[in-house]
C-alpha cells in the first residue's frame, strides 16, 4: 500500500464512486483544492470516469427545468470542440513562428541580409532582382560573415573566418539553450514524448505542461534546432501542442477539474502537434492512436481529426516555408517503381531495424552514463562540448552543415532538369531529346561521386553524435536526425542501383523493366524508403509511420515499398529488443507506465504480489465503528499511504471499503471546525447510522459514511497476475485489494504490478519511481 494506493478525491466531496450525496450530514459547500492529485501520483481512472458520468447527469436534468440551463448544457457540449480549435490554431501559430525562427537562425551563422537582417537567405535572394537562375543562391544583398568583415569571400581566409563565426554562432545558440532549460524551466528539455505518454497514462507530473514550460520550450526548441546539433523539432513540438491543451483545459471546469477528461484533451493535442510537425494531419491522429495514447475513445479520435485539421489550416496560413506546403520536403516523382525493387527496400528496412536497434542501447547506455556519473552534474558543460564537436566536424561537409530538414529535403529530390545539385551532376547525352519530366539514367559525373563519399561521411557523423545528442537538457526531437540517417543510406542505395541499371541493363534483373535510355530508378525515392525504414526502427510506428511519410511527400503510389520497409524495419529491430526508444526512456526514468503491449506470460499469483509480506507489519487498516479521531490523525502522521480499507473489526478483518487519505484529512480538519463536540476522544463511524450521544457533555460521534468507497476492486489471493496486470491496464487501477471469502488479506498498487514485471524481466525492481 504504497504511495500509488490512492491520493485524491474528485472535484467536490459531494461526487464520489459511489454516487452523490454530501461528505458528513454537516457539510453543503466543496472543499477548496480537493480535485487536485498529488505530484508524481496516479489518477483513478474508474472514479475520474465516475465523477464525469454524474456531472453530465446533473446537466441533462437542469437543463430541463429552464431554457437558460439548456443553453448551458449545450454550452458545455460543445466546450470540447472549442477547445480544440484553440488548441489548433495556437499550435499551428507556434510551429509557424518556429519553423521561420529557426530558418533566419539556421542562415545567420553563416551571413546575413543586408536589404532585411531578419530574412533568411532564400528570402533575402527572392526578393532581389538581381539572381540569376544558375547562381539562385547567390544575390548582393545576402553576404557571408567574412565577406561582410573583410570584403573577401573566396580566399582561405574567409573559410577560416566563417569557419570560426559558424561555430561561436552555434555556441552561442546552444549557451542560451540550456541555460534558459536550467533556470526557468528544468522540464522543457528532451523530447517530451516519454513523459506525455506516461502522463496520458494517468500519471500526474505537476508543471511539465505548464505556462512557463511553454514558453521556454518554444524558445530553446528555436535556439537548439539552429545551433546545428544533430536533433529535430517533430517531439517537443509534440509537447508544445500538449502544453497548449492543458493551458486551455484550465479555461473550461469540466476539464481542469477532471483528470480523466483533460487527457482525451491532452490525446488531442498530441496529434495536432505532429500535425504541424510533419504537416501530416491524419499521420497525427494514427500517432496519437498508436504512439502515444492510452486511452482513445471514439469521441477523441474525432476532436483529435479536428484539432490536427485546424492545426494544419493555421500552419498553412502562415506558409512558413513559402511553397504553399505544409512541409519543407514535398516531393513528387514521375516514375513507378517495379518488383525488383522491393529487395532493396527491404535491405533499406534491415538497415532501419539495425539502425534503431544500435541507436536504442547506445542512447541509453550513454544516458544511463550521464544518470550515475559525475557527467550528469555539468548539464551546461555537456551541452557546449557536444555542440562545439558538432560544429567543428559538420562545417567542412556541405550536407552536415546545412539543416537537417534542407539535407532530407535534398535526398528526396527528384533529379529534374531545373536541378542544380551536386547529387544531380549526370553526363548528359547532346543526342538526348525527351520531355523534362521525363529523364533517362544516366552515368553519373563527377559531382555525383563527390557527393556519394560526403555523404558516406556524413552518414557515419550523423549516426555517431545522434546517440550522444538525444536526450541531452535541450529540447531535442529524434524524428528529423533518424530519417536523416536513413535517407543518406536511401540515397546512396538508389544512386548505386540506379549505376548499375544503367550501366548493366541487359541482366536478367533489369532486362524485364529497364530499357537503354528509360528512366527506371528513383534514388529519391529510396531515400524516402530509407528514411521510414530508420523512424521506424527507432519509435517502432508502424501504421502512423507510414501515413506520415506519403502526407510527407505526396507519394500515394509508394506506399508498398514503405510499407514493406517499416514492417522489416520493426521486425529486426523487435528481434534484439521489443521496447523502443520512447519506451527505452520510461524505463531509465523509472515512470510507472504499464505499457497495453507487453505481454505477462509468468505463473504468479496475486498473493505472490501482494502485501504486507511475511516479515513486513500488519496492514494498516480502520475499523468501522471503534477508531477515535486521534487513532486517524495518528495513523495519518505515522505513515504515507494514501489510502487505507476500512475492516468490521481488527479480528474478522471483513472489508468493508475503502478510504482515501486525503479525504480524511480534510473531512476531519472540516468537522472539528463547523461541527461542535468533535474532538480527538470522537469515535469515527462508517457506518449507516451512529449511536446517539447519551450526555451532552459527550464527545460527538463522527460520521464518515458518505467519503467510503463501498466497493472498491478486490481479487482473491489465487488470481492469476497475468489477469491482475490486465486488470490495472484496462481499467486504469491504482490499487486493488486481495480478499479470502470476503476477509481482507492484503493490497495491490501499480507500482508493485510494476516493480514485480520489472523483477520477472530480470531488472532491477527498485527502478519503479517512487514519490
Amino acid at each position: 500500500m504504497d504511495g500509488d494506493a490512492a491520493s485524491s478525491t474528485g472535484a467536490t466531496p459531494s461526487e464520489e464512486i459511489n454516487g452523490t450525496g454530501n461528505l458528513m450530514d454537516f457539510l453543503d459547500e466543496p472543499f477548496p483544492d480537493v480535485s487536485t492529485y498529488e505530484d508524481f501520483h496516479t489518477i483513478d481512472w474508474l472514479r475520474e470516469k465516475s465523477r464525469d458520468t454524474d456531472r453530465h447527469r446533473k446537466i441533462t436534468t437542469k437543463s430541463k427545468e429552464s431554457y437558460w440551463e439548456l443553453i448551458k448544457g449545450l454550452l458545455d457540449a460543445w466546450s470540447g470542440w472549442v477547445v480544440m480549435l484553440l488548441i489548433g490554431m495556437l499550435t499551428g501559430t507556434l510551429a509557424g513562428v518556429i519553423d521561420l525562427a529557426v530558418d533566419w537562425m539556421t542562415d545567420l551563422k553563416e551571413g546575413v541580409c543586408l536589404s532585411a537582417f531578419y530574412y533568411s537567405h532564400e528570402q533575402c535572394c527572392w526578393t532581389s532582382n538581381q539572381t540569376t537562375f544558375d547562381n539562385r543562391d547567390k544575390c548582393p544583398q545576402w553576404q557571408k560573415w567574412a565577406e561582410l568583415m573583410t570584403g573577401h569571400s573566396e580566399d582561405g581566409g574567409a573559410y577560416v573566418l566563417n569557419y570560426f563565426l559558424y561555430i561561436l554562432w552555434a555556441l552561442l545558440f546552444s549557451f542560451l539553450a540550456v541555460s534558459l532549460v536550467r533556470v526557468f524551466a528544468p522540464y522543457a528539455c528532451g523530447s517530451g514524448i516519454p513523459e506525455i505518454k506516461t502522463i496520458l497514462s494517468g500519471f500526474i507530473i505537476r508543471g511539465y505542461l505548464g505556462k512557463w514550460t511553454l514558453l521556454i520550450k518554444t524558445v530553446t526548441l528555436v535556439l537548439a534546432v539552429s545551433s546545428g546539433l544533430s536533433l529535430g523539432k517533430e517531439g517537443p513540438l509534440v509537447h508544445v501542442a500538449c502544453c497548449c491543451g492543458n493551458l486551455f483545459c484550465s479555461l473550461f471546469s469540466k476539464y481542469s477539474k477532471n483528470e480523466g477528461k483533460r487527457r482525451e484533451v491532452l490525446s488531442a493535442a498530441a496529434a495536432a502537434g505532429v500535425s504541424v510537425a510533419f504537416g501530416a494531419p491524419i499521420g497525427g491522429v494514427l500517432f496519437s492512436l498508436e504512439e502515444v495514447s492510452y486511452y482513445f475513445p471514439l469521441k477523441t479520435l474525432w476532436r483529435s481529426f479536428f484539432a490536427a485539421l485546424v492545426a494544419a489550416f493555421t500552419l498553412r496560413a502562415i506558409n512558413p516555408f513559402g511553397n504553399s506546403r505544409l512541409v519543407l520536403f514535398y516531393v513528387e516523382y514521375h516514375t513507378p517503381w517495379y518488383m525488383a525493387e522491393l529487395v532493396p527496400f527491404i535491405l533499406l528496412g534491415v538497415f532501419g531495424g539495425l539502425w534503431g536497434t544500435l541507436f536504442i542501447r547506445g542512447n541509453i547506455a550513454w544516458c544511463r552514463r550521464r544518470k550515475t556519473t559525475m557527467l550528469g552534474k555539468y548539464p551546461v558543460l555537456e551541452v557546449i562540448v557536444i555542440t562545439g564537436i558538432t560544429a567543428v566536424l559538420a562545417f567542412p561537409n556541405p550536407y552536415t552543415r546545412r539543416s537537417t530538414s534542407e539535407l532530407i529535403s535534398e535526398l528526396f529530390n527528384d533529379c529534374g532538369a531545373l536541378e542544380s545539385s551536386q547529387l544531380c551532376d549526370y553526363v548528359n547525352n547532346p543526342n538526348m531529346s525527351r520531355p523534362v519530366d521525363d529523364i533517362p539514367d544516366r552515368p553519373a559525373g563527377p559531382g555525383v561521386y563527390t557527393a556519394l563519399w560526403q555523404l558516406a561521411l556524413a552518414l557515419i557523423f550523423k549516426i555517431v553524435i545522434t546517440i550522444f545528442t538525444f536526450g541531452m537538457k535541450i529540447p531535442s526531437g529524434l524524428f528529423i536526425p533518424s530519417m536523416a540517417v536513413g535517407a543518406i543510406a536511401g540515397r546512396i542505395v538508389g544512386i548505386a542501383v540506379e549505376q548499375m541499371a544503367y550501366h548493366h541493363h541487359d541482366w536478367i534483373i533489369f532486362k524485364n523493366w529497364c530499357r537503354p535510355g528509360a528512366d527506371c530508378v528513383t534514388p529519391g525515392l529510396y531515400a524516402m524508403v530509407g528514411a521510414a525504414a530508420c523512424l521506424g526502427g527507432v519509435t517502432r510506428m508502424t501504421v502512423s509511420l507510414v501515413v506520415i511519410m506519403f502526407e510527407l511527400t505526396g507519394g500515394l503510389e509508394y506506399i508498398v515499398p514503405l510499407m514493406a520497409a517499416a514492417v522489416t524495419s520493426k521486425w529486426v529491430a523487435d528481434a534484439f529488443g521489443k521496447e523502443g526508444i520512447y519506451e527505452s526512456h520510461i524505463q531509465l526514468n523509472g515512470y510507472p507506465y504499464l505499457d497495453v503491449r507487453d505481454e505477462f506470460t509468468h505463473r504468479t499469483l496475486a498473493t505472490d504480489v501482494m502485501r504486507p509480506r511475511r516479515s513486513e507489519p500488519p496492514l494498516a487498516v480502520l475499523t468501522q465503528d471503534s477508531t477515535t479521531v486521534e487513532d486517524v490523525e495518528t495513523l495519518i502522521k505515522d505513515t504515507d499511504y494514501n489510502g487505507f480499507p476500512v475492516v468490521v473489526s481488527r479480528e474478522s478483518e471483513r472489508l468493508i471499503g475503502f478510504v482515501q487519505r486525503r479525504d480524511l484529512t480534510l473531512a476531519i480538519k472540516t468537522a472539528r471546525q463547523k461541527q461542535e463536540g468533535v474532538v480527538s476522544s470522537s469515535v469515527v463511524y462508517f457506518t449507516e447510522d451512529a449511536p446517539q450521544v447519551a450526555e451532552a457533555c459527550d464527545p460527538q460521534p463522527l460520521k464518515l459514511r458518505r467519503i467510503l468507497n463501498l466497493s472498491p476492486f478486490t481479487v482473491t489471493d489465487h488470481t492469476p497476475m497475468e489477469t491482475v496486470v490486465d486488470i490495472f491496464r484496462k481499467l486504469g487501477l491504482r490499487q486493488c485489494l486481495v480478499t479470502r471469502s470476503g476477509r481482507l488479506l492484503g493490497i495491490i498498487t501499480k507500482k508493485d504490478v510494476l516493480r514485480h514485471m520489472a523483477q520477472m524481466m530480470n531488472q532491477d525492481p527498485e527502478s519503479i519511481m517512487f514519490n
